[in-house]
């Protein structure tokens, strides 16, 4: 059956509420909020003042984990910093899932690569997960979304050595084969999807559409204009949208940003993550201007 993906032009605020109530979930609370910290530097991040009516709507606490290489969100105190410095803290409830140990750790059920996904311990406190992704490029993953967030995004800092090392967490776990890295996102991403199993919603917002994430203290500006906001409770199927929103675009900059999916394969996270059966690639687009 065709998932449902409800999409606006209309990039504000109010459009994610809008966004959500079309999904038609009443998230139990108490709701964690995942959105990306955004690394210093980066200019591309989507910055709290757009989320906080959103959030609020949802009385949500925002989650974020630390990272698996050098800067400013890799140690908690830097992170801390990080959340303050760009103002999540001054806005919002924040809960740094990995803060402290030990890792909660989910059973993945035919995983590809990977049988376990170690998470941030904090996330057990939690009863409903609202994912508000950034959709953009990504330097390794091609494309970062929903998948990205409920893989990489959710993971501890050894539960994303262990996806980036397709279970290998010890050397340059960074230089895993490329389709055994996706397979490992996909089968993260599968562990937090089930965890949450009818108590997510998953909204993108394609703005400020570069190729680089938000991960990137150095990063590209964007090479397209901004698309809209997408949304759904199935994190598959809001991620297939947007890229194929991307490969439809007549933008100058789509042919750059499609060249960056393609070259890192990132299709097959889709692929990967459909047979899995979390989620499908079928859905219906349904415009609600």
């Amino acid at each position: 059956m065709k998932a449902k993906v409800y999409f606006t032009k209309v990039i504000t605020p109010e459009s994610l509420i809008r966004l959500y109530k079309k999904v038609g979930i009443d998230l139990p609370k108490n709701v964690a909020v995942k959105v990306h910290s955004g690394e210093p530097g980066n200019q591309n991040y989507l910055k709290p003042d757009f989320f906080k009516p959103m959030v609020d709507y949802v009385s949500g606490t925002i989650v974020e984990c630390n990272t698996a290489y050098p800067g400013g969100r890799e140690t908690t105190k830097d992170h801390l910093k990080t959340l303050a410095d760009h103002g999540w803290t001054k806005y919002f409830n924040v809960d740094l899932l990995d803060a402290t140990g030990p890792d909660m750790v989910l059973d993945i059920k035919d995983g590809f690569r990977i049988k376990k996904d170690y998470v941030g311990k904090d996330l057990a406190k939690y009863s409903s997960l609202l994912v508000l992704s950034h959709f953009k490029g990504h330097p390794m993953g091609g494309f970062g979304g929903a998948l990205k967030q409920l893989s990489i995004g959710c993971a501890s800092t050894f539960g994303k050595k262990n996806i980036h090392g397709a279970g290998n967490t010890t050397g340059d776990y960074f230089a895993t084969d490329q389709i055994a890295f996706l397979e490992s996102m996909a089968d993260a991403a599968e562990a937090v999807a089930n965890y949450f199993k009818g108590k997510a919603v998953y909204i993108n917002t394609m703005k400020n559409l570069s190729v680089d994430c938000d991960c990137c203290s150095v990063a590209e500006d964007p090479c397209m204009k901004d698309i809209g906001i997408l949304a759904s409770s199935d994190p598959i199927a809001v991620d297939q949208a947007c890229v194929d929103l991307v490969y439809a675009s007549k933008d100058p900059g789509r042919d750059h940003f499609v060249e960056r999916i393609e070259s890192r394969k990132g299709l097959h996270t889709l692929e990967a993550s459909a047979k899995h059966g979390f989620g499908t690639r079928e859905y219906d687009l349904i415009n609600i201007d």
